[in-house]
């Protein structure tokens, strides 16, 4: 790979792939939504060519990227949190705009598509989660996410190019969601305020975004064409440990209320995957344990003042 795309450059994952391909010399077209900020940390390489490029236009940006490219990363979406999940008519609109980027990627030359699904397209299970596993999503994001694998993955034959669709279980690090329970509890624990959770019982598999981005380069190189990918750490942990990790990490010694607060309606028990294909295929394996991770995100939110 010497050239690639991504799209929805500014968001956590795609901004540590942004890194992770820099970082082995490939040249990168980064779009991203007009008016977003550019910091340095993602587009600081001289390997990064920013493209303003908004969701709906990305037919547009092909006259901006003036090289033959071989791989097309799509990660701009919209509608991703709170109620935009379930906005039906914004989440049957992302399913064209990854048709879109799909056009895109043949038009740039790129022999590769791959695009970042969903846990949320496999709906509720208590089973390890695979590319079998099957799909029943209950919300408008999840179905739309489902549609536009399959759909995509029919465009891209249809334009001669490998398809792989990884669904995203649950990842964490610099440029997360500040209200994820991994970046609200470490600002909570930082900040020296009594953090309160639920008996956290669940069963989860946390990954951080450069293993993330790692795996998602890998893909690029050899994943295979039609793959379905669970993208996890494969090494599933209770949610009290997770926190009990955390606390001991950015406040050793503070006391942390696990079981003050009830279970909200609908809370996932289980949410853990296998990455076995995925690591036959590319060779992916986590390089950053949890607590290693831990310390990454709370470096980069005290450089960051978060």
């Amino acid at each position: 790979m010497k050239n690639a795309i991504v799209t929805g450059a500014t968001g956590m994952i795609a901004s540590a792939l942004v890194r992770e391909l820099t970082s082995r010399g490939i040249r990168v077209f980064a779009l991203y939504r007009p008016g977003d900020e550019l910091d340095e940390f993602t587009f600081g390489s001289p390997l990064v060519t920013p493209v303003a490029s908004d969701i709906t236009k990305l037919g547009e940006a092909a006259d901006a990227i003036n090289e033959k490219c071989d791989v097309l990363y799509h990660f701009a979406w919209l509608g991703t949190f709170g109620g935009g999940r379930d906005a039906v008519y914004t989440q049957n609109d992302n399913i064209r705009y990854t048709l879109d980027a799909v056009k895109l990627a043949a038009d740039t030359g790129c022999e590769c598509f791959i695009s970042s699904g969903s846990q949320a397209e496999y709906g509720r299970t208590g089973d390890r989660l695979t590319g079998d596993t099957p799909a029943d999503p209950e919300t408008g994001y999840g179905i739309a996410k489902y549609a536009a694998g399959k759909l995509s993955r029919l465009y891209a034959r249809q334009l001669g190019l490998r398809h792989v669709w990884a669904r995203i279980l649950s990842v964490y690090g610099p440029k997360g969601n500040p209200e994820s329970i991994v970046m609200a509890s470490l600002k909570k624990f930082l900040d020296g305020e009594y953090a309160k959770f639920t008996p956290a019982e669940q069963t989860w598999d946390l990954l951080h975004c450069d293993d993330a981005a790692y795996a998602f380069y890998l893909m690029g190189e050899s994943g295979r064409d039609g793959a379905v990918y669970p993208l996890c750490s494969g090494q599933e942990r209770s949610l009290a440990d997770y926190i009990t990790a955390m606390r001991d990490i950015a406040a050793p010694g503070a006391p942390v209320g696990i079981g003050e607060l009830p279970y909200p309606p609908g809370q996932v028990m289980y949410l853990a995957g296998d990455i076995s294909a995925l690591t036959e295929d590319t060779g992916f394996k986590p390089r950053l344990s949890f607590e290693d991770g831990i310390r990454n995100t709370i470096d980069w939110l005290s450089k960051n003042g978060k």
